[in-house]
């Protein structure tokens, strides 16, 4: 209990320059936790016995100063809720890549990682949604193994992890972006456009040929007329390149951003805004209209993904990363793993997020690139969407689903293999979880959430379960 570095009250005020009754007050609105001599939580003191802990007194000061006081109660984690990390640290090299509703931060899963796992170990994300897990492993020099229901999460995190030639990677994207150029100024007369390019025929016929090739109303209705022709353009000459699937992605990323829905609405649009419609802009705080152009968006993203691939090449280890597209409840890890350089390895552990239960419709969130890239869907396997509901019907079978990717992944684990497992579990399901899946709940860590991607800034909480196999 050391690390707790517990005083008494009157030492807690000495170093905070505050009064003693300053410190109880932070006690009674379980801002920190009562101790007594031994470190043990108490909920009443006999005289002379109370202690605080210091370490939970210096965060709980430190998010005053910082005005995020609102995230901080008594028993969560001091170090677990990264309120110091920036935002480009938390969206460092290829985590940024794509947006991604609800990924954990890369510092949480390298936390634990650091304290439990060691180079060469084998680390599982059964719920692997955009690959966080296996980009920060591979770069702790880790093997990685990923499995998801989406294909085009497969292909996020596919693109994070790949290996590259980062001078043609360069080369491919900055080039795509001069071909759209080119493209996009013969749209719009523009003076400058190199005429030898594109003649009017031809470019007539183009134009005729890439909206014959769009048979997506989705497409139709949520772009402006001149966004639509830029992305089908697009597609069009990602075959030209060599790397194709970065493409995609980036090409992915640009259309989210492009549609027809206000600025500060892109995680969740309900409904298309009319083109030209003026809005007032939240995120801006100032009058918008919807963008009605991709070319924006591929100039701002081309020259940030080449960055960030360059940035991550520098660090990424070379160890192997195994993603694999499947139902994680019934996948055969084995027959998947033969051709690898893990093949006959048991599993070292498991770090993952599952899906909260009634929370994301993990397929809809990505519809726009579903559409594009005409991906097969699988929203009949999702475990826990947000379309089911939270009900109890809803919580079971959502219990029943994680049980049954953990029951699936035990053959292959090591004896001692430790699972970790993030959740925010307001109904109180993993212990019922991890009873059905044969595993014990070992250990719990509560750490408060102050920036999940997208999800706003209301503070919440979630535990991050260390489970086992039962003995």
């Amino acid at each position: 209990m050391d690390s707790l570095e517990l005083v008494t009250l009157e030492e807690a005020a000495r170093f905070a320059g505050k009064t003693p009754h300053n410190i109880r007050d932070y006690i009674q609105r379980g801002r920190i936790s009562k101790y007594d001599a031994q470190g043990n939580l108490i909920s009443r003191a006999r005289n002379g016995e109370l202690r605080v802990s210091l370490k939970e007194l210096k965060t709980f000061l430190s998010l005053i100063a910082q005005g995020l006081e609102k995230h901080h109660h008594a028993g969560l984690h001091p170090e677990l809720g990264f309120h110091n990390v920036p935002e480009y640290q938390r969206t460092k090299h290829v985590h940024r890549l794509h947006p991604y509703l609800g990924k954990f931060i890369p510092q949480l899963v390298e936390w634990f990682l650091a304290r439990y796992f060691k180079e060469d170990n084998i680390i599982l994300d059964p719920f692997m949604g955009s690959g966080t897990t296996l980009v920060q492993s591979n770069e702790m020099k880790m093997h990685t193994i990923g499995i998801d229901i989406s294909p085009f999460n497969c292909l996020i995190a596919s693109v994070k992890t790949a290996k590259y030639a980062v001078a043609q990677v360069r080369h491919e994207i900055l080039d795509a972006e001069k071909r759209l150029t080119q493209f996009s100024k013969h749209l719009m007369h523009s003076p400058d456009a190199n005429l030898s390019l594109f003649p009017d025929e031809q470019m007539e016929e183009l134009k005729e040929c890439l909206l014959e090739q769009c048979q997506s109303d989705y497409l139709k209705t949520w772009f402006a007329p001149r966004t639509l022709l830029e992305v089908l353009y697009y597609r069009f000459i990602i075959p030209l390149y060599e790397n194709q699937n970065l493409l995609r992605v980036l090409l992915s990323r640009a259309v989210r951003s492009s549609r027809l829905v206000p600025h500060y609405d892109l995680a969740t649009p309900k409904a298309p805004l009319p083109v030209g419609e003026t809005y007032w802009c939240r995120k801006h705080n100032r009058y918008c209209v919807p963008i009605e152009e991709c070319l924006v968006k591929i100039h701002a993203y081309s020259e940030d993904t080449a960055r960030r691939i360059e940035q991550f090449d520098r660090l990424r280890s070379s160890k192997s990363v195994t993603v694999i597209q499947g139902d994680s409840s019934k996948v055969d890890l084995r027959e998947k793993l033969t051709k690898t350089d893990i093949a006959g390895r048991l599993i070292d552990g498991i770090f993952t997020s599952p899906p909260y239960v009634g929370q994301i419709d993990y397929h809809d969130q990505h519809i726009y690139a579903y559409e594009l890239f005409g991906f097969s869907r699988y929203d009949e396997l999702e475990i826990g969407p947000k379309k089911k509901g939270k009900s109890r019907q809803a919580q079971n079978e959502y219990m029943d689903g994680i049980a049954a990717v953990f029951r699936n992944a035990l053959p292959l684990l090591k004896a001692d293999a430790k699972l970790f497992i993030v959740a925010n579990d307001r109904f109180r399901l993993y212990p019922e979880i991890a009873k059905r899946s044969g595993l014990k709940i070992v250990d719990q860590f509560h750490r408060a959430v102050t920036k999940r991607t997208e999800q706003g800034d209301d503070p919440y909480q979630e535990t991050i379960f260390m489970m086992m196999k039962e003995s």
